[in-house]
């Protein structure tokens, strides 16, 4: 395991019992984002903490600095006083202060800037978001330099097992090992995973009511969040789309077949689209592309972000995997995407995600970048695999980028870790992700 990654979760074991202390769930699961925002306070004026509504930002921030005074732009009269006055909010606050659902009063950044550059005190301003700020202009130039910006996201399938995510570590190292240790025993329970999702809340209930719970969730944000950072005139019509984009996910993205099952102009559904990824909600994966290769495709694939809101959308059950093999297959692809990009996020490196398709339709489902070093994984839901003709993408993406290559990983759901024919490329478990 990286070196890195076991001093970071060794240290995420000791504020494990700060936060754990300070909850009164019956259960919790730490947070790989933790390390980091404990080390960011320590030096940054300004730290931004974003991710979707109810993925455990304000218990984590919470948890970390329980002393911290804490104010949410959720209370009303707060967000009318900050609104009318920002300026005047910003003076009035406590030395170090945790502002939470900063998205709702955008206007607060210009004065935050302002108290930064006369005060530049590590820790200052510990900010929460519900939506992506960096995506307008003026937050960008207002706090350059001067805010670090961290991304927390629903519960990571390595969280929910209390391990360590070393899926992606491992994988950039070229340390997956052969092991077959018995007969190639089917992975169970990975239906169950992929339709319950990662949002903390619906984890506790049973598949029914947490389907009950995912369409609540997404009534709230349209009618409340939505109306925050998007002038949206047709609601139901957004609704449409998500639910149109659930049983679309890890497929390439067409706009305008999207607005003409909607009915509505191509602009329209590009600016809903737009809203979606501001909120978290749906992800869109950009193509690999390679000087030299002129056959790619570069359209980019649409990912639903967490896997239980796109199950409920698409209505479906575990009880349906073997019925539904098509959609379950799509739904996982998304699901693992989701896992490395939180893995991503744990690491210092600066990583890159993009998806690799050609014009003879050879694709590989995840490509990822480090400096010139590129590596691919597939995603197979079968538990059984053809060592000859599987990873026929990741061999293709071997071609292309040529001695950039640096290996790939065909994930199944077996339980053996073995090559595949060609050098470099490895058949691992799905189950490799969080154990």
């Amino acid at each position: 395991m990286d070196a890195t990654i076991t001093s970071n979760w060794t240290l995420n074991n000791l504020g494990d019992a700060l936060m754990e202390s300070a909850l009164t769930e019956s259960t919790f699961y730490p947070r790989n984002a933790a390390i980091k925002l404990q080390a960011a306070l320590t030096d940054t004026p300004v730290i931004c903490l974003l991710g979707p509504r109810q993925s455990g930002k304000t218990t984590l921030v919470k948890a970390l600095e329980p002393t911290r005074a804490y104010i949410t732009l959720d209370d009303s009269t707060v967000l009318q006083f900050a609104r009318q006055d920002p300026d005047g909010f910003i003076q009035s606050l406590p030395d170090q202060v945790t502002l939470d659902e900063v998205q709702r009063a955008p206007e607060l950044l210009v004065a935050i800037k302002s108290a930064v550059d006369q005060r530049r005190t590590p820790g200052r301003f510990l900010l929460t978001g519900s939506a992506n700020l960096l995506l307008l202009p003026a937050v960008q130039e207002s706090l350059a330099g001067r805010m670090e910006v961290m991304h927390l996201h629903t519960l990571s399938a390595s969280e929910l097992h209390h391990r360590p995510p070393h899926f992606l570590s491992t994988l950039l190292d070229g340390q997956f090992d052969t092991a077959i240790t018995g007969p190639n025993t089917v992975l169970t329970g990975l239906a169950e995973m992929l339709c319950q999702g990662g949002y903390p809340e619906p984890i506790k209930r049973t598949p029914a009511r947490a389907r009950q719970w995912h369409r609540q969730y997404l009534n709230a944000i349209v009618q409340r969040d939505v109306k925050d950072i998007a002038n949206i005139q047709d609601e139901d019509a957004m609704l449409r789309l998500l639910e149109l984009l659930s049983l679309r996910t890890a497929t390439l993205l067409n706009i305008n077949s999207l607005a003409n099952d909607l009915g509505i102009q191509r602009a329209t559904a590009e600016k809903y689209l737009c809203v979606l990824e501001r909120l978290f909600l749906v992800r869109r994966l950009a193509p690999w592309h390679h000087n030299q290769a002129t056959r790619l495709i570069k359209t980019p694939k649409i990912h639903i972000v967490d896997s239980g809101l796109a199950a409920t959308l698409g209505k479906l059950t575990a009880e349906n995997w073997l019925l539904q093999g098509t959609e379950f297959g799509h739904l996982l692809e998304s699901f693992v995407v989701q896992q490395i990009v939180c893995q991503a996020d744990c690491l210092d490196d600066d990583i890159k995600l993009s998806h690799y398709r050609d014009k003879d339709q050879v694709e590989v489902d995840l490509v990822i970048e480090r400096g010139n070093d590129v590596w691919g994984v597939e995603v197979k839901k079968a538990s059984s695999i053809d060592r000859n003709k599987d990873g026929a993408g990741l061999g293709r993406l071997a071609d292309r980028a040529g001695k950039n290559f640096k290996g790939g990983v065909l994930l199944y759901a077996g339980s053996h870790t073995l090559p595949l024919a060609r050098k470099g490329i490895m058949v691992a478990p799905l189950s490799s992700l969080w154990l």
